[in-house]
Parts: C-alpha cells; structure tokens; sequence
C-alpha cells in the first residue's frame, strides 16, 4: 500500500495545489511512483482522461508533473459550479447530477464510498499518493460529513503538512487560528506548517517562525518564495484573469465570462514573445484587439444573456464587421451560432438567439461527450488559411450538438472522420479544447496575425510538452531550496 502526505491550506488560493504539483515532481525525480489526489474539487477547469473520464484540471497538472496518466481515481468528486448557489457533481468521472449547495450536502455522506474506492485503487498501484485538501480545514460549519479536508486525513490517516499566504498578510493569524479551531484529535495530524508565497527578507520573518514553532509546538517545514512560473491555474482564483500585461505586438482578447472554464486552452498563446492574452469583462476594456476569443462556459445560455446585457455582444459583433477575427472554442463556438435550444431543461430550459456570427444551431442534450481525439483542419479560408491541414489533438467535453447550416464550412475534422465546427469570413469555432497546443495550429493562426499587422514574433513553434516540463522542474527546484524535504520524508515515513 502507498505512503501518502496531504497540503492542507488556512484558505482557498494558499496554493496548494502548486505545492502538490511541485511534490510529485520531486519524488518523481526520487524514483518514486507518485499520484496526485484530492478527494473533492470545485472548479470549471476539467480535463478528460484517457479512460474518457472527466477530472479537475489541476489533477491532470499534478499527474503531468508527477510523469503518469491522469485518472478519474485522482479526482473522484468534481463539483462544476452552474450557479451561485448550485453545481452539477461528477463522480469517478461521469455525471452523478445537478445539485444545489443545500442538496448536495444532503447527500455527500453517500458519496465516500467513491472517495475511499478511488484512494484504494490509487494506493494499490503507486508508492505514494500526494493528497490536497480544498478550501480550509477550519471550516467549522462544514465539519459534518467531511471527507476533504482533516475528514480525509482522520478516515485514512494522513500525516498532514498545512500551508499559509503569506502574499495576502496575517499569515500567522492565518496558521495559527486554523490550528487553534481545529478538534482535539486533528491536532496531531498536522506535523508541519509551511509559509507559501514570500517575498522580502527572511531574516525578518525569522522570529515570527520561531514564535510559531513554540506556540503551536509544530515544526515549520519552511518558507516558499514567490515564484513566477507558467503553470495551469485553478480557475476562479488565477492571477491570469486578472493580470494586465504590458503592450504587446499582438493583442488577443479573451472574453471573461462569468462561468468561464477551461481557460488553460490559451496558456501556449500567452508563452510567446510578443503576444498578449488578456481578459476582459467590460465593453470598455476590449478596445481594438487582434483576436477576440470566446472560450468555454459552463453555462452557455447564462452567459449569452451577460454578453448581451454587458454590451459585449454588440462590440464583438461590430469588431467582426470590421474583419477583426473571432474564435470560439465549445461554449464559446456556441455562443458564436444563430440559436441556443435547451429544450430538455439541461442548463434550464428555454431558447435563446446567438451572436449569430456562425450558421449554427445548437441543441443541449442530456448525455455530455466526454472524448479526447486528434484531428485535422479542413479547408480553411478568411485570414488563418495557413492553418488548412493542420493536425490538433484535444479533447471535448460538452452537452450540445451543433447543426451546420447553409453559408458557412466545417472547421475541422476528428480522427473518426466526423466533421466539427464552423468557419464563415473570419469567424471560426469548435468543440475541440486544446486548439493552441499544438505547433501547426499556433503557428497558423499567430504568423497570419502577425502579417496582418505587419510586425515580427518570437517563434510559435516551440515544444509545449518540453516547456511545461521545464516549469515543473523549476518548482521542483524552488521547492527543494526552500522547504525542509528531510522533514517531510521523516512525516511520510512516520518518523517525525
């Protein structure tokens, strides 16, 4: 059976699951045989494994980190927030149903089962498995039932490392007070804190650490840097959303929608030299873009009436009359069509009229399409007609079917020779995620923006794969330098 080590954090976004990623890197780098896990996750970044089962995104992250296949096992429940106060739960990968906060705590105890079977599974076929918690585990009103957080660690006992952020202040309050609200038999399964976030000189925080270590009589395993590193974030709290970069040669524009997922589709673009991705939420904010892009929702009919209300709509439309290129990729592919039906209540009911930018129509179905596939451009016309021929491989993941209609052409087509998506002038969409990870299609699409404005890039085509291999050994580097790793496998091995 594995050994196993859990990061707890005082709070969402103390970056726990960075620190995750960055353990199962290094025990990778050790030899170990290293899986990620998080019992419970909430989040509109997904990603389909190869079983064609649907996990969260940063799973798949730490799994990438850590050199093995993601699975549904590491990610047994995925709550995908359609409302504010309602989500639609995944469980082992498929959807288990849609439930408001009040019902789906109702019914949680019956799903840890679920939890411990995909532990079990993970256990009897790695070495170690690198737990995260979510959110925090001093949540005293959500105390019964829980098996995501202290629940967890109590259930299948997990030596336990909590995390602060410092970045956000008050970091000892932060440490100490989730360790003060804690139940007596909890306590001792903390066996370090770590201090994530810091930047500044650490001869000052010294004395408050030593003051920790005597009030609390728990080790601190140590004091992470802030580090800049280009790796998927959790959606709702990623910095990405919010960073406003600096000019760039070309200026890609992504609509931030308020149930925005799968924003880890444009990650490649924003890693070349000269090119800038940010999103916006206002009409005021879209300005004279090179690209406007529409990305994934979660709720596709929701979100068309925000585009809508917030003026949005009306300002991608007149960008588009002016030839300025829009992509749209699932939710935003449907966004971009003449009609939305959702005659089966799966977003809750009704129709609505599209941007009207492609000639589709589109119907929600209750059973989603969960598939990772490879697949090719078609004949593709308007500004990115370089990008005819060029091999993608993604996944879907989506509830619609879109019809074509006359006056437009398909986009692309998937390995089982069905086509997808549409192209009309210079409006582009489909369902595949994944369009701008790989070279041919980045290329395509960032050379012809660059032409068209007449300026130079840095090279697109570089190795994503390698790329992203060299930011997990960086965190595997900066974590190395920074906490106590004798410590941590002195808890793993119940020495310490």
């Amino acid at each position: 059976m594995a050994r196993s080590i859990m990061i707890q954090g005082t709070m969402s976004g103390a970056g726990k699951s960075l620190l995750c990623a960055g353990l199962c890197r290094i025990f990778r780098q050790d030899g170990l045989r290293t899986a990620p896990f998080k019992s419970q996750n909430m989040a509109l970044q997904s990603f389909i494994t190869g079983e064609g089962l649907e996990i969260g995104r940063a799973q798949a992250v730490q799994a990438e980190a850590a050199g093995v296949e993601p699975s549904y096992a590491m990610n047994p429940i995925l709550l995908k927030p359609t409302s504010d106060k309602g989500s639609q739960v995944i469980v082992n990968g498929e959807v288990y149903g849609d439930y408001s906060a009040t019902e789906y705590y109702r019914i949680k105890h019956r799903l840890w089962p679920a939890v411990r079977g995909a532990f079990e599974t993970l256990s009897s076929q790695y070495d170690l498995i690198v737990v995260e918690g979510a959110g925090s585990p001093a949540e005293i009103n959500l105390k019964a039932d829980d098996f995501v957080n202290m629940g967890l660690a109590k259930r299948l006992d997990i030596p336990v490392l909590l995390a602060g952020d410092i970045d956000r202040g008050g970091v000892f309050a932060q440490l100490y007070g989730t360790l003060a609200l804690l139940e007596a038999d909890e306590r001792p399964l903390v066996r370090g804190t770590i201090v994530n976030k810091f930047r500044g000189d650490l001869n000052i925080l010294r004395p408050g650490l030593k003051m920790l270590e005597e009030l609390t009589g728990i080790p601190v395993a140590g004091v992470v840097p802030f580090t800049k590193l280009d790796i998927d974030d959790e959606d709702s709290l990623s910095d990405r959303l919010t960073h406003h970069a600096g000019p760039a040669l070309i200026d890609i524009a992504v609509l931030r929608l308020p149930r925005l997922s799968n924003f880890s589709d444009f990650t490649a673009l924003a890693a070349v030299d000269g090119v800038g991705v940010r999103y916006v939420e206002r009409s005021s904010e879209l300005g004279s873009p090179d690209l406007v892009i529409i990305p994934g929702t979660k709720n596709t009919i929701g979100d068309m009436k925000w585009l809508r209300e917030c003026g949005l709509e009306a300002a991608v439309k007149k960008l588009a009359s002016r030839g300025v290129p829009v992509i749209g990729i699932c939710g935003g592919y449907q966004i971009l069509g003449r009609e939305i039906v959702d005659e089966e209540g799966v977003e809750g009911g009704g129709t609505i009229a599209g941007m009207g930018l492609l000639p589709i129509v589109t119907r929600f179905v209750p059973e989603k399409r969960r598939t990772r596939t490879a697949a090719r451009a078609v004949q593709t016309g308007g500004l990115f007609s370089s990008l005819t021929g060029a091999s993608l491989e993604g996944y879907e993941i989506h509830c619609g079917v879109s019809v074509r209609d006359e006056g437009g052409s398909p986009l692309i087509r998937l390995e089982d020779d069905t086509e997808d998506g549409a192209q009309r002038g210079s409006v582009y969409g489909c369902y595949l995620h994944g369009f701008f990870d790989h070279e041919e299609a980045r290329t395509a699409v960032l050379n012809a923006l660059a032409e068209r404005k007449g300026v130079t890039l840095g090279s697109p085509a570089f190795d994503w794969k390698a790329y992203k291999e060299q930011q997990y050994d960086l965190l595997a580097d900066t974590l190395r330098a920074s906490l106590d790793m004798d410590l941590i496998r002195r808890i793993i091995d119940r020495k310490a």
